[in-house]
């Protein structure tokens, strides 16, 4: 069964993570940049329309392909190589599988302030960037709450070309949660993905609470997402999560 494409409300974006796309260090931005960068930021949020489809498969087995590890998941022939994601997925049941777009219009209008403002192109650029890892938080929370109702706990999510996951990955990735269809993400023969804000990422599920994931509600990255605080839980605490 195909992913079903959803669409995220991203209202903002942390300052912060459009600086550090930016490279910036700590220097002083003087107040006019400062108020051209809110304003690129505004633009770049009015331009997207951020999507995406998530999948779970449970682990159907764990072995060795041309001598690397290899984790096969049920219903798919989608495979994960590699020590990385080995040690990544190591317990795990099952893995959630996520695409996400921040949508064609954030490449058009990043086409259009590259011929007339190549200042507002790089902020814009690195909002972008910002927004769609936003989305990939909102599609990660989706996971958590399928997983909670489960009675399942995450881990954090790990994306092809991490580590010596190969970003061969991507097309079967892609094709397993017929994100063409779903969302419009195409892969060029080099195998990056258009629109060019589009982010893949595998997470895993387990029995057993992640040391290194288990962090507190005001900490988490998809908090702002997250469909099971409502419900009175949280992911740690599965005691009536319904996700």
């Amino acid at each position: 069964m195909a992913g079903v494409a959803r669409a995220y409300e991203i209202a903002s974006v942390e300052r912060g993570e459009v600086l550090r796309y930016l490279g910036h260090s700590g220097q002083k931005i003087v107040p006019e940049l400062d108020a051209r960068i809110d304003e690129v930021v505004a633009r770049c949020l009015a331009a997207a329309r951020p999507r995406g489809v998530t999948r779970v498969f449970d682990v159907a087995r764990r072995g060795r392909r041309d001598g690397r590890p290899v984790i096969e998941l049920a219903g798919t022939a989608l495979a994960l190589e590699g020590s990385s994601i080995a040690r990544h997925l190591d317990g795990a049941v099952a893995v959630g599988v996520l695409a996400v777009t921040a949508g064609m219009g954030v490449d058009l209008e990043l086409r259009r302030l590259s011929l007339t403002d190549r200042v507002a192109e790089v902020v814009f650029d690195a909002a972008g960037s910002a927004l769609v890892e936003r989305a990939a938080d909102a599609a990660e929370a989706d996971i958590v709450a399928e997983a909670a109702a489960r009675g399942l706990y995450t881990g954090s999510r790990f994306s092809p070309g991490y580590g010596d996951l190969p970003l061969a990955t991507q097309p079967v990735l892609l094709s397993s949660l017929d994100a063409q269809r779903a969302l419009g993400i195409t892969l060029s023969a080099t195998l990056l993905m258009s629109p060019t804000k589009s982010v893949t990422a595998v997470v895993g599920l387990f029995e057993e609470p992640r040391e290194r994931a288990y962090v507190a509600c005001d900490e988490c990255l998809s908090r702002d997402f997250c469909k099971i605080r409502p419900t009175g839980s949280t992911c740690r605490d599965l005691t009536g999560a319904t996700g």
